[in-house]
């Protein structure tokens, strides 16, 4: 029995294993080019393995495109997550900045959600698991947000700043003439500024509550 349970062990890891193989393949994939130019083929091409294979882990496209993108959400959500439980410190510049950082550097996930967020021709159900972890990220941001302004709309704040922060990076990712660390640098000025200006919001706030 112990051998049976053991050699089940090792058959589930070397499926999973597999299963990383094909996730990375499609996240380098699906970062060169847009989703509607993806297929199948070219997912296998990059992982070396037949399209027949892919299939027996992943039924369609678009549900490989969801786990790929889905595994960049869950670290975005983390990374948020730490910044705003650090000692209760306002904290808005280390989020626009690690974010923006992050999204540099794991450009293949700004892409995918690029995609997401202008492009409705997923299914409902691939765009219901996408919204469901968008909506963790953004939630993050009104837990900040909530804690530093309990008297605002956090949500809409959250909206506000996410966008403005995608903003940064579709406006600015490929600054032409400029190095991948000028760009970066710039980037992220642009991302203090930001956090400034809802600081500078969030101490109003408080005045006027003070009078």
């Amino acid at each position: 029995m112990d051998k049976k349970n053991t050699f089940n062990e090792l058959r589930q890891r070397e499926r999973e294993a597999r299963k990383d193989v094909i996730v990375d393949a499609a996240e380098r994939v699906f970062a060169s080019k847009p989703f509607n130019r993806v297929n199948m083929r070219d997912i296998a091409r990059e992982a070396g393995i037949s399209p027949a294979s892919i299939y027996r882990y992943f039924p369609d496209q678009q549900t490989l495109f969801v786990e790929a993108f889905l595994r960049g959400a869950k670290e975005m959500t983390s990374i948020v997550g730490d910044i705003i439980d650090r000692n209760g410190e306002l904290c808005i510049e280390s989020a626009a900045e690690q974010l923006i950082d992050y999204l540099t550097v794991n450009d293949q996930y700004f892409r995918m959600m690029t995609h997401f967020m202008l492009d409705a021709s997923l299914s409902d159900e691939s765009l219901e698991r996408l919204n469901q972890y968008a909506r963790s990220i953004i939630d993050q941001f009104d837990n900040l947000f909530r804690r530093e302004m309990p008297d605002s709309n956090p949500r809409l704040l959250s909206h506000a700043f996410f966008a403005a922060i995608n903003g940064i990076l579709i406006t600015f990712r490929d600054y032409p003439g400029r190095s991948r660390e000028e760009v970066s640098c710039h980037m992220k000025l642009i991302g203090r500024m930001i956090a400034e200006m809802f600081k500078r919001e969030i101490t109003s706030q408080e005045q006027k509550k003070s009078l």
